[in-house]
């Protein structure tokens, strides 16, 4: 078993464990591996292990890799800011896109979804704690741009993500985490239909769980430290 094999199970039980701590079934949460800044064969160590889905954030890195394992059952979650000239990557090559934060963004990816892929699976990010740098739409702005999304055809609206400022501690986590869910549960109670709540990485997983996530993005503790990543805008930037 390799390094990341064994990581993976090792994160798969800690999830399952806060699951049970929190009254919830052992698979109530799946799990995302983020592979961004990672090669083809640390993704394939992770395929040997189970692990089906994986999230990137850099789409010159992304698109290549995704190429090169395209004969693999991979789901692909696009969970970096998209911008207006990266549209018709995500569209072309993406399963879920974890970032719509702006109907302008949403509405491109709907006209370049191609006919022949299934629907683009989208979550609304969220700015849940009104973070100054954080990508997302504001809360109480989050229906309208959700009633949007479910209504654009190539997209299916499946939930919302978000990605808090670091808590000091698991309470403080839990209740940042909670004004996500609140949210989620008010959305499906207004009559949409959502299913997926991303949130939790790696160092709060446990609290994103406790509060009712039912994703997990998880990088470092599968895969190891990061290699130096090359910033979006510092790449090459390819056609729209």
């Amino acid at each position: 078993m390799t390094t990341i094999q064994s990581q993976i199970s090792a994160v798969r039980a800690l999830m399952a464990d806060a699951c049970r701590a929190a009254g919830r079934a052992d698979d109530a949460v799946s799990l995302l591996a983020v592979s961004k800044t990672f090669d083809a064969d640390a993704v394939l160590a992770a395929f040997a292990a189970g692990q089906r889905a994986f999230g990137e954030n850099y789409l010159q890195e992304a698109v290549p890799k995704i190429t090169a394992l395209n004969h693999l059952p991979l789901q692909w979650h696009c969970i970096g800011p998209v911008q207006s000239n990266k549209t018709r990557l995500v569209a072309e090559h993406f399963d879920w896109v974890q970032t719509v934060d702006r109907a302008k963004i949403a509405e491109r990816l709907s006209q370049q979804r191609p006919a022949h892929l299934p629907p683009l699976q989208v979550c609304i990010q969220v700015n849940v704690d009104g973070g100054a740098t954080k990508s997302g739409v504001l809360p109480d702005a989050a229906l309208a741009l959700a009633q949007a999304v479910a209504g654009l055809p190539g997209l299916r609206l499946r939930g919302l993500m978000c990605i808090p400022e670091p808590a000091p501690d698991f309470a403080t986590a839990c209740t940042v985490f909670k004004r996500a869910r609140a949210l989620f549960d008010a959305m499906n109670a207004s009559g949409l239909a959502l299913d997926t709540l991303s949130m939790g990485m790696s160092a709060d997983l446990q609290a994103a769980i406790a509060s009712g996530s039912t994703m997990v993005r998880v990088g470092s503790a599968i895969f190891g430290a990061r290699p130096h990543a090359v910033s979006e805008t510092s790449r090459p930037v390819l056609p729209a």
